[in-house]
C-alpha cells in the first residue's frame, strides 16, 4: 500500500476526485488507503484502481514509473471515469435539454462541485459567487459575453477570429480589452497612476445604484397610487394585469 500511496502523491490526484472515481466517500477512501494491501479492498474498487493505474495486477504497481506521459494517461482515465459517474448523477435532472446541452450542464455542475469540494477557501467561494452574478446578468449586459469570448480566445480554447455574437461589437471590444490587458500585464500601469480612473468607476456605480433606488421608489409610489385608484389593498393573481396597466397609465401622465 505504501507504493500505491507514493504513486498517488506523485500523480497529484486529489482525494476528492479519486473518491468520486471509486464511488466512495472521502472517509472511506482514507480507510482503504490505510489498509495493508489493496487486495483487502472490495474487489470492484480494487479493479477500478488497477484500471486507473493502467496495470492488470497489484504486483505490477511496484514497476510503475511516473513520468509526464504516464501522468497524462492516468489523468485521462480519471477524467473519463469521474465524468461518466457525474453524468449518471446529473442527467436525470436534465430532461428537456438536448444531448449537447445536457453534456455542457453536466460538465459545468461537475466542475463547480469538484472545485468547491477540493478547495474550501473563501477565495474559491467568492469567485463562484461572482460567477453566479455574472451568468445572471448576461441577458441584460451583452459585454459579459464579449468578455467570455476574449478570455477563451486568449487561453487558446477558441480561434481568435471566431465571432459568435455581434461581430462588429465583439471585434471592437476584444481590441480594447487586448490594449487594457497589455497595459495591465506589461507593468505600464500602477495603482497611483490609475487611482482617479478607479474613483470614477466607483462614482459611476454609486450613481447607477442611486438611479435604481429612485426608479424603485417611483414604481412603488405608482403602485400605491394605482391600488388606491382601483380600490384594491394589494396586488393579487386576479387583479395583477389591471393594476399593472394602471401603473403604466399613471407613469404616462408624467410624460
Amino acid at each position: 500500500m505504501e507504493e500505491l500511496n507514493n504513486i498517488l502523491t506523485e500523480l497529484g490526484i486529489s482525494k476528492v476526485r479519486l473518491a468520486k472515481y471509486l464511488g466512495v466517500s472521502r472517509q472511506m477512501l482514507y480507510n482503504y488507503l490505510g489498509q495493508k494491501n489493496i487486495s483487502e479492498w472490495p474487489k470492484e474498487k480494487e479493479m477500478k484502481m488497477l484500471c486507473l493505474l493502467g496495470v492488470k495486477d497489484a504486483s505490477d504497481i511496484k514497476s510503475i514509473k511516473v513520468d509526464g506521459e504516464y501522468i497524462i494517461s492516468v489523468e485521462g482515465r480519471l477524467n473519463e471515469g469521474v465524468k461518466d459517474l457525474s453524468k449518471s448523477e446529473v442527467l436525470a435532472d436534465l430532461k428537456g435539454f438536448n444531448k449537447k446541452e445536457q453534456e455542457l450542464l453536466s460538465d459545468l455542475i461537475t466542475l463547480l462541485k469538484d472545485k468547491l469540494a477540493d478547495d474550501k477557501t473563501k477565495e474559491t467561494y467568492t469567485s463562484f459567487r461572482y460567477l453566479y452574478y455574472f451568468l445572471q446578468s448576461m441577458d441584460t449586459t451583452k459585454e459579459l459575453k464579449y468578455i467570455l469570448g476574449y478570455m477563451v480566445k486568449s487561453l487558446g480554447f477558441v480561434d481568435p477570429m471566431e465571432f459568435e455574437f455581434n461581430e462588429s461589437q465583439q471585434f471592437i471590444f476584444e481590441s480594447i480589452m487586448f490594449s487594457a490587458m497589455t497595459l495591465y500585464t506589461g507593468g505600464g500601469a500602477s495603482k497611483s497612476k490609475i487611482a482617479d480612473t478607479h474613483k470614477r468607476f466607483v462614482q459611476e456605480i454609486e450613481h447607477k445604484k442611486e438611479e435604481k433606488l429612485s426608479r424603485t421608489q417611483e414604481l412603488n409610489t405608482a403602485k400605491i397610487q394605482a391600488l388606491k385608484e382601483l380600490g384594491y389593498t394589494s396586488i393579487t393573481e386576479d387583479n395583477a394585469k389591471e393594476v399593472l396597466d394602471k401603473i403604466a397609465e399613471i407613469q404616462s401622465r408624467k410624460v
